[in-house]
């Protein structure tokens, strides 16, 4: 692929711990003292794979995380409401063990709960990617044949990758996505290729 567009998907550092393992959505948490840690090696990874243009969700845990990676100043972050973390309803602050009883589920299957409807309140999975769309339209078209690095949720980046790969949502339930993780999608007009996918900077070096 000739000159594609870079995409850094990056998910937020780990979040305090009374919301590990629950469905946090849309509870605007800290992150962790890891997760402090997890961001700074963000922000030594992109020193090394500047990005030419910087997004990001407007939810706590993602600015904090953002902070390390803004190079100095060099590039000024473009915060986009709209890469907020899904709404999951009903199920806020439920534990995941607790919802995965409730429906007879294994945990990797709460895209497609989501899908079907089944969880009072929530956004469902198409109204996720309606609002993802014009994000990512705008994205492309802003910095074609650039490097972006948009720092999210995981909820967000599967909704991503579901649009950049053509991929059906609730396949992309079991794809782990950690906390400070980078995925890179190159993009072109004519075909998406995953490069890489949950690569953890403050796990292993960059």
């Amino acid at each position: 692929m000739e000159n594609p567009t870079k995409l850094y998907l990056v998910r937020h550092g780990e979040v305090e711990e009374k919301y590990h393992r629950i469905y946090g959505g849309r509870i605007d948490m800290d992150l962790s003292d890891l997760g402090r840690r997890q961001a700074k090696a963000l922000g030594g990874f992109f020193e090394k794979n500047r990005p030419d243009a910087i997004y990001c969700s407007s939810m706590k845990r993602a600015l904090q995380t953002l902070e390390p990676i803004r190079n100095g100043g060099a590039v000024e972050p473009v915060i986009l409401e709209d890469l907020r973390e899904i709404d999951f309803g009903e199920w806020t602050g439920l534990e995941w063990d607790e919802v995965a009883r409730r429906h007879n589920a294994e945990v990797f299957d709460w895209l497609t709960l989501l899908d079907s409807g089944e969880v009072g309140g929530a956004e469902s999975t198409v109204a996720l990617r309606a609002r993802l769309e014009p994000c990512l339209e705008r994205i492309v078209k802003t910095h074609e044949r650039q490097s972006v690095a948009i720092v999210c949720h995981g909820a967000v980046i599967r909704s991503l990758l579901s649009i950049l790969l053509d991929m059906p949502l609730d396949r992309l339930g079991a794809v782990d996505v950690s906390y400070a993780s980078v995925t890179l999608v190159d993009w072109s007009p004519k075909l998406s290729v995953a490069r890489y996918i949950n690569h953890t900077p403050w796990e292993s070096p960059s």
